[in-house]
């Protein structure tokens, strides 16, 4: 049996412009913390990974 390699990749923050790793590949739509700035982040495209800043969730008063 041969185990599959895995790539650790990286991105950039949009907010503050750090280096955000994975340990995996993620997947789209994935929300992922910046480890410098703690900025929520969205996986917004996978080829090349694109980070944008997470949408902001507003709670839902039953409106």
């Amino acid at each position: 049996m041969s185990a599959t390699p895995t790539t650790a990749t990286a991105c950039t923050c949009p907010e503050c412009e750090a280096n955000v790793p994975f340990a995996r590949r993620p997947l789209q739509g994935e929300v992922v913390r910046c480890p410098d700035c703690s900025a929520e982040l969205e996986v917004t495209a996978l080829d090349p990974i694109t980070l944008e800043l997470a949408p902001e969730v507003q709670e839902d008063w039953g409106e």
